[in-house]
């Protein structure tokens, strides 16, 4: 098993637990007190593109993790001369061609466009206490940024102040307040997505969402995702609470109304209890069965009004993805999210994710695969979405390239989620009367960020630069979790148009496979990217000949 560096000293930054692939620890804790990169961008912003205590060193790169099949291990590839899709206006000359000046809008949605100003998205952030708390941040954040983020499953189901009559939703307070917090700060980019499970589909969500806020919300269908091949968990320590989920309908395990179960949680024998939701499709043998009923689904939620629909499919088999791919765009919509193994959720059985499903990388390839298959047929192809333990500029840059043209966004589950937390424990730490508001866990600002700063606008490098979009005024009701949220954003944007612009592409339209190589020939054989020295061998040779 890979092993990835847990410091970098060129950037100055150290994981507190064991890194992922993704950059991030595998667990990823809300109190955290620094400093992986990730949080450390939230931060400093685009500083951290560039190696510290400039004027005093020299730095080189490691090139490690090129061992196995990853997305470490797909390099990027440059160009000395050329210049592709640079934007309306500007010239090919030198003065023109700068990396600030790369387009990396998207769009997504087969009729209804919907357009984000950098290429990437949240996670589905459901019915995790975690998305509960700092869901302020996290949607004021991403609405101020411009980019789509996803209400997961089961926020009504789990919600005791909902009321749900005759399978219908009668008043549903904490999806109100997850979609209003969105829209409070919307400007045309970006988009809220409610996902709906099993679950969410019996108590009905869709009709309450389309009821309520109409064409303003997309909804987002769920077949799975990358870190568990089973229904969504949360735990709860209530015994109260965990009967009322079972009473809701949920599978809770262990069953909160034995006897003897109630008995080992009087005497501290049991302490928490697992809520789980239930397997989709059960009651169908064969894929044709799926599509039957799939586009049953769809048309359904075409009739109650939804404009934008979307998919998102987990880690299954190669069955399950072309089936994804294949039904998404035969039923015509606007995207389809693919989530990898190697991402992460609250509360997934460890050793499932661990073990279960198809990494990242083969299942990107196999993405790209496949919708070749379907454009070659001539096809209109759902436009994709990315997913599974991408965090940096350089994932969102080579996701985006594996995948063309069929990718739009990529999909960023915990490392989207980060800023959130980072920004809430400062800003409850200089403003204690907040603290418990915001969900901040420290009381004094811990040395990792008064090196950087002792107030708000020291801290955080995009502060200003946010300041500027809402005005003085306003920036006062902004969360510090979402400001940290547009300070990451910002480096990731300049690194992604760093990179683009070193291979010559001035538009993410004109992003190819033909920016990558493979660093082992195992990669080259998951991926179909050739091997580094193979790339442009051809041309080479006839230079020399």
């Amino acid at each position: 098993m890979i092993q990835w560096q847990k410091s970098n000293d060129v950037l100055g930054t150290v994981n507190r637990g064991n890194p992922a692939e993704s950059g991030l620890c595998t667990l990823c804790r809300a109190d955290c007190a620094g400093k992986c990169e990730t949080w450390l961008s939230s931060l400093v912003g685009r500083k951290l593109l560039y190696p510290r205590d400039f004027g005093i060193v020299t730095a080189g790169s490691s090139n490690t993790c090129h061992v196995g099949a990853s997305y470490n291990s797909l390099r990027i590839q440059g160009y000395n001369y050329g210049a592709y899709g640079v934007p309306k206006g500007l010239s090919h000359s030198p003065d023109d061609c700068i990396f600030p000046n790369v387009s990396i809008e998207t769009a997504f949605g087969a009729k209804v466009k919907t357009t984000s100003r950098i290429p990437i998205m949240t996670g589905a952030l459901g019915s995790t206490f975690v998305a509960a708390k700092y869901w302020e941040s996290f949607a004021v954040g991403a609405a101020l940024v411009g980019i789509p983020i996803v209400v997961g499953e089961n926020v009504v189901g789990i919600d005791r102040d909902a009321v749900i009559a005759k399978g219908r939703i009668k008043k549903a307070p904490e999806l109100d307040r997850r979609i209003d917090t969105f829209l409070r700060y919307h400007d045309t980019y970006g988009a809220i997505i409610v996902q709906m499970n099993v679950e969410d589909t019996r108590n009905g969500v869709a009709e309450y969402v389309i009821d309520k806020y109409g064409d303003k919300v997309i909804i987002e269908l769920k077949w799975g995702q990358g870190a568990k091949d089973i229904g969504g968990e949360i735990q709860v320590t209530s015994l109260d609470y965990a009967i009322f989920l079972k009473q809701r309908g949920y599978v809770v395990d262990p069953d909160p109304t034995l006897p003897e179960v109630q008995e080992a949680f009087k005497h501290h024998a049991i302490r928490s209890f697992a809520r789980h939701s239930r397997l989709g499709y059960t009651n169908l043998d064969s894929s044709s069965d799926v599509q039957k009923d799939f586009m049953k689904e769809v048309e359904y939620l075409r009739k109650l009004g939804y404009k934008r629909i979307s998919l998102k499919t987990g880690s299954y088999g190669m069955e399950a993805l072309a089936m994804a791919i294949r039904f998404a765009t035969d039923a015509g919509l606007d995207l389809l999210t693919v989530d990898g193994s190697g991402g992460g959720t609250g509360m997934s059985p460890w050793n499932m994710m661990e073990s279960w499903g198809v990494p990242s990388i083969y299942l990107h390839s196999k993405t790209h695969e496949y919708c070749s298959i379907l454009a070659k047929k001539k096809k209109k192809v759902v436009d994709i979405a990315l997913a599974g333990g991408l965090a940096r500029e350089d994932h969102i840059f080579k996701a985006l390239a594996l995948g063309a043209p069929f990718t739009r966004l990529v999909c960023m589950g915990r490392g989207a989620m980060i800023p959130g937390f980072l920004g809430s424990n400062i800003e409850g730490a200089l403003h204690p009367e907040r603290r418990e508001k915001v969900q901040g866990h420290w009381e004094t600002l811990p040395k990792t960020v008064t090196e950087i700063g002792r107030e708000a606008d020291e801290i955080f490098a995009g502060y200003y630069d946010l300041q500027k979009k809402v005005g003085a005024k306003e920036m006062k009701k902004i969360p510090y979790g979402a400001v940290a949220m547009w300070t990451l954003c910002d480096k990731l944007a300049a690194g992604l148009q760093q990179l683009m612009a070193g291979a010559r592409k001035f538009s993410l339209k004109e992003l190819s496979r033909d920016e990558l190589f493979s660093a082992n020939k195992e990669t080259v054989e998951v991926t179909g990217i050739p091997f580094i020295t193979d790339v442009m061998d051809d041309k080479a040779k006839k230079i020399l000949k």
